[in-house]
């Protein structure tokens, strides 16, 4: 019976843990607003998706271009907004290229990827998933939160860019163009 009792105890405090670990990455995400002038920044990269017959653009501020072109930290208030857009296909579904051999992207948006850096966030999380003070959120095309985003693997994935303020493409943002 006490074997039953404790076996009953523990998969309550793991499912309570459990559900703790998904709260915690979470939690910051309604910081994160939609960033309705994200436009008015600088496209600074943009990829081509093949998989996907899409082309991301990434936009950021000049304040954000300015400090990675000088080495530091970007400031805070800043916001990376990746805005997928569906590629033009061919008559057989292929992404259209341009002279330069990048994939024509249409004006169609499928959704929005965001981080958002402000002072004093992430001081919620352990060191072990912090981001610094960066926050992420998912915005479908519609610019509503995708609810199914899986906020934790954003955090798991930038972690290991600490020497890069957590942002994959900082080189990119040394190098971009006025």
């Amino acid at each position: 019976m006490a074997f039953r009792r404790n076996l009953s105890v523990a998969a309550i405090i793991a499912t309570i843990a459990g559900l703790a670990a998904a709260i915690e990455v979470q939690a910051g995400a309604d910081k994160v607003a939609f960033p309705e002038n994200y436009a008015s920044g600088m496209i600074y990269m943009t990829i081509d998706r093949a998989q996907s017959k899409q082309v991301t653009a990434y936009y950021t501020s000049r304040e954000a271009i300015e400090a990675a072109k000088k080495g530091m930290p970007l400031p805070s208030g800043t916001v990376i907004t990746a805005v997928a857009f569906a590629a033009q296909v061919d008559a057989q579904g292929n992404p259209v290229k341009d002279a330069n051999g990048r994939f024509v992207r249409t004006t169609d948006i499928r959704g929005y990827r965001v981080m958002a850096k402000r002072a004093g966030w992430g001081s919620d999380y352990p060191d072990a998933t912090r981001n610094g003070e960066w926050e992420y959120q998912v915005f479908n095309a519609d610019k509503s939160v995708n609810p199914t985003a899986d906020l934790k693997a954003c955090f798991n994935c930038h972690k290991p860019q600490d020497k890069q303020d957590f942002v994959f493409s900082y080189d990119k943002l040394k190098v971009a163009s006025q």
